[in-house]
């Protein structure tokens, strides 16, 4: 019993050293990932709604009566445009994606960030054959279609992935009531 009780001492001692060394790496890595995180946050933000410069937080007490629940932030371009970050559940887990809204009512584009996603399928999504289909669309709701040529108010979901499709053109239709309470 002796022996058991020396092991375990000599476990826990391990896992004890190995657990402040993880905190104290995370503490020191924090700063720089969250810089990262804007870093990107603000690339995407310009990508989508490139005739902006500067973009102003909006308050989630203006557009949360819209009834989204997967939108993370929305900012406001000074050209009255808008981007909207919503992060709905694919296949994978949560797509994070950016849509941008001009202030005339057209999609200005749709940039897709951190997902986990299938590899060659879902991961599709940030291809701009696929999210590209997004630009220049009326903000009004957008249906997915497996096949044939998609109307005004639809897209082409990716072969193989139609629940990632589903899942961004849901985050796109989220964005769309956000302007729609907004504009």
């Amino acid at each position: 019993m002796n022996s058991m009780a020396k092991i375990g001492g000599t476990l826990l001692a391990f896992s004890a050293v190995a657990a402040l060394l993880l905190a104290g790496t995370n503490q020191m890595t924090a700063p720089t990932i969250e810089q990262r995180n804007l870093a990107a946050s603000n690339q995407a933000r310009m990508q989508v709604l490139p005739s902006a410069k500067e973009f102003k937080k909006i308050d989630a007490s203006k557009y949360k009566s819209a009834g989204v629940s997967t939108v993370s932030e929305v900012y406001q371009g000074d050209d009255g445009g808008f981007t909207v970050k919503a992060a709905p559940g694919g296949y994978g887990g949560p797509v994070e994606i950016t849509i941008g809204i001009a202030k005339d009512g057209k999609i200005t584009g749709v940039a897709i960030g951190n997902n986990t996603e299938t590899p060659g399928l879902g991961a599709k999504a940030a291809d701009p054959v696929f999210n590209g289909q997004y630009k220049g669309k009326a903000a009004k709701e957008i249906k997915v279609i497996k096949s044939g040529t998609p109307k005004d108010n639809e897209i082409k979901a990716i072969s193989g992935a139609t629940i990632t499709s589903k899942a961004v053109t849901s985050g796109v239709n989220e964005a769309i009531k956000v302007f729609d309470v907004l504009k």
